[in-house]
């Protein structure tokens, strides 16, 4: 892999990173979602429909921290902004359908999902992703997604050493989204069940931090940015997956789920920071992550790039308007952030700013 030319195009400073996501990446990403907006909103099923526009309108923040991979590689941006958004969103869209589902079995659950593993394998035949549920009627929106990321991932002239590691982390993501999903009685016993398959992988996360690992896209992002190299390798690939999965990955999950407690508790939803036995075992074991997954990115180049990831995903959380709703979510991220360095309370202020100005 020609490192020596990757490490030349990444930002190393938090201004010179930001100053590329206001400029390149935020417009690009805005006018992404804005055409996958108006395809929603033509989706004749009303269910459908709904949830296609929440999933947009609620959660384009994933989108654009997603999309800030791209800002490591410009001259490739017009592939990896359209192949992150649209990934993104199908991610996002199942979530909802998932999360609001009329129905809880979970062969249907898969069948979706199967749309995240044809969207980066292009040479599948596509399935029909709706054949086990009622609302089947989506005027081809899923479709169009999954074609979108195939068209991408062709232009991608490294994408072959990255496929493997790709479709792993993408299986593992189709599986947490089945067991999380079921009836609320069997969904722990099924996740314990499956953990117990992969826990040799990961021995020194508790259950709920190797499915919280799973349910990361980061993963396949930082690969998709790997991909753009047409030097890259087997052994690139794989210290590339080792270096986010399952630390990097299971970081941005669970502060995920850490600003969302109050929200599941309301809907009934599965939440990963509810199996501690207290706040403190929480903090303790969320701040040996960030520890972790420290340690894991120096094993890539440009590790400063990476470093920026772990903070800002830290400061982006953090910097969630829930926080200061919720005091136990609140004291939780006063510590975190304590002994903070700057990078991160740069992140944190850019992160709150383009909270405020979302829709510009």
């Amino acid at each position: 892999m020609n490192n020596q030319e990757l490490s030349r195009k990444v930002p190393r400073s938090p201004v010179g990173l930001m100053s590329r996501v206001y400029r390149y990446i935020l417009p690009e990403v805005r006018a992404e979602l804005e055409k996958w907006r108006r395809e929603a909103e033509q989706i004749p099923d009303e269910e459908l429909r709904k949830q296609a526009l929440a999933s947009i309108e609620t959660k384009r923040f994933h989108c654009q921290g997603g999309a800030v991979y791209a800002a490591a590689n410009l001259p490739e941006k017009h592939i990896l902004i359209p192949l992150i958004v649209a990934y993104q969103t199908i991610s996002d869209y199942l979530d909802n359908l998932c999360d609001r589902s009329t129905s809880l079995d979970p062969a249907d659950f898969r069948q979706l999902h199967q749309s995240m593993l044809d969207a980066v394998t292009p040479e599948d035949e596509m399935a029909d992703y709706y054949s086990l549920r009622n609302e089947r009627e989506d005027g081809g929106y899923l479709a169009g997604l999954v074609q979108t990321c195939r068209d991408c991932i062709g232009q991608l002239s490294g994408y072959e050493a990255a496929k493997p590691y790709i479709r792993k982390l993408a299986g593992l993501y189709t599986d947490l989204q089945v067991y999380k999903h079921i009836h609320p009685d069997q969904r722990e016993a099924a996740l314990l069940e499956w953990w117990s398959q992969h826990a040799h992988h990961t021995p020194h996360l508790r259950w709920n931090e190797f499915a919280a690992a799973t349910g990361s896209t980061l993963g396949v992002f930082m690969l998709f940015l790997a991909a753009t190299d047409p030097f890259l390798d087997d052994e690139d690939a794989s210290r590339i997956h080792a270096s986010y999965f399952p630390n990097v990955c299971s970081l941005h999950i669970m502060l995920d789920y850490l600003i969302d407690q109050d929200e599941d508790r309301l809907g009934g939803d599965l939440n990963f920071c509810n199996y501690y036995e207290d706040a403190d075992t929480m903090l303790n074991r969320i701040a040996s992550i960030v520890d972790w997954a420290r340690k894991d990115v120096r094993a890539i180049p440009s590790t400063p790039f990476h470093r920026m990831i772990i903070e800002g995903l830290l400061a982006l959380y953090l910097s969630d308007p829930k926080v200061s709703e919720q005091q136990l979510v609140r004291s939780v991220s006063k510590r975190l952030m304590r002994r903070s360095p700057m990078t991160r309370l740069f992140f944190y202020v850019n992160s709150r700013w383009i909270r405020k100005h979302k829709h510009e």
